[in-house]
């Protein structure tokens, strides 16, 4: 019993060190400019956001980077773990945000942004204790309420959604595989059903 403890916990390191690994050659790369940075959701939010007011109270649209609202006016909207992970939003999705005259806080998804599937496996920053999945030869930063949501754990594999045609840093979870589950072996591939994801 013993010695599967130990081996389990090898396996998570070797899995940890290898997450670790690729975000510090993606890192590497963007900093030497041999590949492009993650989306720049500030710059977006600045030139595509809005913000108005209704007799509903104050309207804010703005840009998910892949945690939180940037809004135009550049300021981090905080949208509930729950709420983004339920609703499977992808770094460079359009939100609208209504801020009601009661103080109520009411997102709405109102541009997704083009996504592709992808699966990885499931791995722990040792460090911060953050989840991420590395999936080829990327490593994605997911929420933890979309971990803890499917009962994942390190090893397990994952079914991620992120942006198409851009690079992100973070991934929404569609799905987890128990790790010893029956396993998935298609290839990364495009899911137009994901783009009509979860209008609130």
């Amino acid at each position: 019993m013993e010695n599967e403890q130990q081996i389990q916990r090898i396996k998570q390191l070797i899995i940890s060190a290898e997450s670790n690994l690729k975000e510090a050659r993606e890192v590497l790369a963007v900093l030497s400019g041999e590949q492009e940075p993650g989306i720049d959701v500030v710059s977006e939010a600045r030139e595509t956001g809005k913000m108005s007011a209704t007799a509903e109270g104050k309207v804010i649209e703005g840009m998910f980077d892949g945690q939180n609202m940037v809004g135009p006016d550049e300021k981090m909207y905080s949208v509930p773990a729950n709420y983004a992970s339920k609703s499977k939003l992808v770094e460079g999705d359009r939100l609208k945000l209504t801020i009601t005259n009661d103080g109520s806080f009411i997102y709405k998804q109102i541009g997704p942004i083009d996504r592709q599937r992808l699966i990885g496996m499931l791995a722990k920053d040792e460090t911060t204790s953050d989840y991420r999945v590395i999936a080829g030869d990327r490593s994605y930063r997911v929420l933890l309420a979309s971990v803890t949501y499917f009962k994942g754990e390190v090893g397990d594999e994952v079914v991620i959604l992120v942006p198409k045609d851009k690079t992100s840093r973070w991934s929404a979870v569609e799905n987890i595989i128990k790790a010893g589950a029956h396993p998935i072996t298609d290839e990364p591939s495009v899911s137009p059903a994901v783009d009509d994801l979860a209008q609130a």
